[in-house]
């Protein structure tokens, strides 16, 4: 019987070291999330103008990564140095590149979420 124990034991702490090892060997994925940053000084930066029930926004993003954007009807967007996927309300994905200045003066897109590649 304490034969047996000691090599359960033994194998148990075989399988630990090797779990401990792949755990430290194999690195975590970068994590990117997208990040709402003030427009300050930020040509670089993916601006958008949009209004809801009466309300003004202009805002910025940048990084990789989606977000919620509320339903807002997007009036102008500026990608700057970022590729942008708008989800809009219809369930269409609409994909803008970099460095592109569009204007939505008569029919703009009601846009659920965006996400910058």
């Amino acid at each position: 019987m304490i034969l047996k124990g000691k090599r359960l034991l033994g194998s148990l702490a075989m399988a630990f070291a090797a779990a401990a090892s792949f755990t430290v060997a194999v690195p975590s994925g970068s994590a990117f999330a997208i990040d709402h940053v003030e427009c300050r000084g930020g040509e670089n930066f993916l601006k958008i103008w949009s209004h809801n029930g009466g309300q003004q926004s202009v805002d910025c993003y940048a990084n990789a990564g989606r977000t919620n954007f509320g339903g807002w009807w997007v009036d102008r967007i500026s990608t700057g140095n970022n590729d942008l996927i708008y989800y809009d309300a219809n369930g269409d994905s609409v994909k803008i590149p970099r460095w592109t200045d569009i204007t939505f003066p008569n029919l703009p897109p009601k846009v659920n979420s965006i996400e910058i590649l």
